[in-house]
């Protein structure tokens, strides 16, 4: 079951039911089922507290996913810093929708064993985020 939460924040203008039926068929490209995994959206300063708390990280961050996969399926906790996509989606120029969409499923791919930490992955992770994109974009324009 996928839900979507928030504290401290309106919750996003976003299709829940194409956000789930997106993430199950990503997560399927990859051999994978969905589990539990609940969307959490929050603010800058949420996250913060997150992130030192549990990552003893002092920076903040556009997600942090708990992963709670098992061999059978995958699920965790994504929180979302709804603050820092939208200053992220202005640095790059894109819109909030775009960079919400890429963060949403940027926490998909790392439940479904893609990293991008080390030498490379950063690049493997943003060509798994562009296809995904395209799946959710193809979905949306032909269902409109």
């Amino acid at each position: 079951m996928i839900s979507f939460q928030t504290i401290g924040v309106e919750m996003p203008a976003i299709n829940q039911d194409r956000i789930r039926a997106w993430v199950q068929a990503v997560a399927a490209d990859y051999g994978r089922r969905v589990g539990d995994i609940a969307y959490i959206f929050v603010d800058d300063e949420e996250i913060l507290r997150v992130n030192r708390q549990f990552l003893q990280h002092d920076y903040y961050t556009d997600i942090i996913t708990f992963d709670n996969s098992s061999t059978i399926s995958i699920g965790g906790d994504l929180f979302i810093s709804l603050d820092t996509v939208h200053s992220n989606a202005d640095e790059i120029g894109f819109s909030y929708e775009q960079e919400l969409h890429r963060v949403i499923i940027h926490g998909i791919l790392h439940l479904c064993g893609i990293n991008d930490k080390g030498p490379g992955e950063r690049e493997i992770m943003e060509a798994a985020e562009n296809r995904a994109l395209e799946k959710l974009n193809k979905e949306i324009s032909t269902n409109k």
